[in-house]
């Protein structure tokens, strides 16, 4: 069954909620939310609601020690993504990391796939601890994934035999849909159906959720394939579409 999966998004060191598609190298970022609390706080949070599998995304340089506060909090509950490569890896599986994600690595700058980079990293962590993050950008012929901070268009568009191919080298996939996150405007329902349609490995889709039903329609159209992040929406990120209690409780009635 869908579950929601937490998320602590870190920029500056900050825990942070901003529009995903605002993120470039040259200018501040559109924020939904700046928390006056440090991510420790939330992974602890996670903790004690028993919520597992959620993710820690550093969003460019400064977040290394409040990513590692996470961890030291809820170790071995949290993923770690955000410039994730094999020499700094196993720190972060150490540091308390169940898993580390990957996007930007795997790819050249021109953002051409790169097999034996993705191969390096399973060399270190093993595949059963490697996430791959498909950050989602909608194309005429379908979604192509995104990388260095979503500014980047690759060449390896999100088809099902592409999933089949990815999902040798991961245990998991993070799916962010560029075009939506961060707005509250409402999932991308066609992405949600694509992903399930394959539905090969486990899978969290991150981006546009504003409601608890959302949860629910997620869960619908993926045959409780797909679980959800909800970030800017959520009341403890300053949103209002829905709470974290909420949130809790809906995984609380799946796991009955």
């Amino acid at each position: 069954m869908t579950k929601f999966r937490p998320c602590i998004d870190l920029h500056g060191g900050m825990v942070k909620q901003i529009v995903g598609s605002s993120l470039k190298d040259d200018s501040q970022p559109n924020e939904n939310f700046v928390s006056s609390h440090g991510a420790a706080f939330y992974a602890d949070m996670y903790r004690r609601d028993g919520l597992t599998g959620g993710h820690v995304i550093m969003l460019g340089p400064g977040n290394e020690l409040a990513a590692k506060a996470a961890l030291l909090a809820w170790p071995g509950g949290l993923h770690l993504g955000g410039g994730i490569r094999p020499d700094n890896a196993a720190s972060y599986i150490d540091a308390g990391a169940s898993h580390v994600i990957v996007t930007s690595y795997i790819f050249d700058e021109a953002g051409r796939f790169r097999p034996e980079k993705l191969q390096a990293l399973v060399d270190v962590v093993g595949v059963d601890r490697l996430v791959l993050d498909l950050s989602c950008k909608r194309t005429v012929d379908g979604w192509v994934v995104a990388m260095n901070r979503w500014q980047t268009l690759t060449d390896l568009p999100v088809t099902h035999e592409w999933l089949n191919r990815l999902s040798t080298a991961c245990g998991e996939f993070l799916i962010h849909a560029v075009d939506v996150e961060g707005k509250c405007e409402g999932i991308d329902e066609d992405l949600v159906r694509h992903l399930a349609s394959w539905g090969g490995a486990p899978m969290t889709y991150a981006g546009g959720a504003r409601s608890l039903a959302d949860l629910h329609r997620v869960q619908e159209i993926s045959s409780g394939r797909v679980d959800v992040t909800i970030g800017s929406a959520l009341d403890i990120f300053g949103g209002q579409g829905v709470t974290y209690a909420d949130c809790v409780a809906f995984n609380r009635r799946n796991e009955a």
